[in-house]
């Protein structure tokens, strides 16, 4: 059975992008970066949404190409339209029931990519089970929260901490269960 990890960038104030999913203010270049993209070689599949998916095109993503080329990456939406030759695969049935089944049918880390609303329907089910949060030092004030509108309450159990020496941190959770 595989594990599905949220490893998200969160200001201190708990949003992973500000108003209008402006990223601005967190690091691009960084010694916590270089690390979550040493990260990114344990994942073989990324799951996210429409919204974050459609985010890369403001990076220069094209429609259809695969952000993440060394793993295998998935689109949950019943709305976004890609070319036929697309490099992802697109799923369109109910989010919750299909990373459940991923989880069994799977081996190896799967990569929870951003989204907070989808990161919250997935942790509201009981389907996430690592959480992996880098925190720079900044304050958002607003925007895309990590769990959604909606939120998420979960019991967490500290396994690693990097404290980077500017105030910035890396932390990773299990997701325990009562």
């Amino acid at each position: 059975m595989s594990k599905l990890i949220y490893d998200v960038s969160v200001s201190i104030d708990g949003y992973i992008s500000g108003p209008d999913g402006d990223v601005s203010q967190y690091p691009h270049s960084s010694p916590m970066v270089d690390d979550y993209f040493e990260r990114l070689s344990g994942y073989t599949i990324a799951v996210m949404g429409r919204a974050t998916y459609e985010f890369g095109y403001a990076f220069g993503l094209k429609a259809g190409a695969n952000p993440y080329p060394n793993m295998r990456s998935i689109v949950l939406s019943r709305s976004i339209t890609l070319p036929d030759d697309t490099a992802v695969e697109i799923i369109r049935t109910e989010a919750c029931e299909f990373v459940r089944d991923l989880k069994k049918n799977e081996t190896g880390s799967i990569y929870l990519c951003g989204g907070g609303a989808l990161a919250g329907s997935l942790a509201r089910a009981g389907l996430i089970n690592e959480l992996r949060l880098k925190r720079p030092h900044i304050l958002l004030g607003g925007g895309t929260r990590l769990f959604g509108e909606d939120g998420a309450s979960l019991r967490l159990s500290q396994i690693d901490q990097t404290d980077y020496g500017d105030g910035s941190l890396y932390q990773a959770f299990t997701v325990t269960r009562s």
